[in-house]
């Protein structure tokens, strides 16, 4: 299995702070940037682009980003998020005309690809990409904000994704991102995901003027991912 990674999902970060933010957050043990990019068309809401995943680059940031697109049509920013220093990036299957050809498309800009399955959506599309997929992320909540609970029928579709993945062979993460809290974490891994997006539950915890404040909480995760015995 993969290493257990936990990426800070930067959407409940201090925005008017968010270098700092992001530092702190990953010098605390956390391992991922998650960058939410909404476009007010696919989900309701208006989040960041490009720009910051460059600003955070040059700000000295150098932990891999993994860009997750709540646009569509998402192939117009795929290069420009290349170009501004993402790792990974994924989108939803409904959100492009050609599945296939948008996989290509990141890869070809030179990132990791990835699809992403809201809690409703099949999926029936890895069928025929699968081996194009570097990142299957599957979401338990309904995309738009941050802050919501984490729907537990989320758990079921990790163990079917965790069965396609393992016997396919192929070297895919299994990323769950929505309401991932250091009280439910160990039971997500459990389900079969390795990769533990988390907003409001790192960043929305401690006080903005301590530094140190996401230690004990990506300490706190970090044991209850290693009381899993996967």
């Amino acid at each position: 299995m993969p290493a257990d990674l936990i990426a800070p999902s930067i959407l409940s970060a201090n925005f008017a702070k968010l270098g700092e933010e992001v530092d702190n957050v990953l010098a605390s043990g956390a391992d991922i940037v998650h960058f939410d990019v909404m476009d007010n068309h696919y989900v309701p809401n208006l989040t960041i682009g490009p720009l910051v995943c460059e600003a955070l680059r040059k700000h000295g940031v150098t932990a891999p980003i993994d860009v997750h697109l709540m646009v569509k049509p998402v192939d117009r920013l795929i290069p420009d998020f290349a170009k501004a220093g993402a790792t990974y990036i994924t989108f939803h299957p409904e959100a492009s005309e050609h599945v296939d050809r948008t996989l290509q498309l990141i890869r070809d800009s030179g990132c990791k690809s990835g699809l992403v399955f809201n809690p409703a959506t099949p999926l029936t599309y890895l069928d025929y990409v699968l081996e194009k997929v570097d990142m299957i992320l599957l979401m338990s909540v309904n995309p738009g904000f941050g802050g919501q609970s984490f729907i537990p029928t989320a758990l079921d579709k990790l163990r079917e994704v965790r069965e396609i993945i393992d016997d396919s062979g192929l070297d895919i993460r299994l990323e769950i991102d929505g309401g991932v809290k250091a009280d439910n974490i160990a039971e997500i891994k459990a389900a079969g995901a390795d990769t533990f997006v988390s907003g409001s539950g790192l960043f929305g915890q401690g006080r903005d003027s301590d530094p140190n404040r996401y230690d004990s909480i990506v300490a706190e995760m970090r044991r209850a991912l290693a009381r899993v015995d996967r």
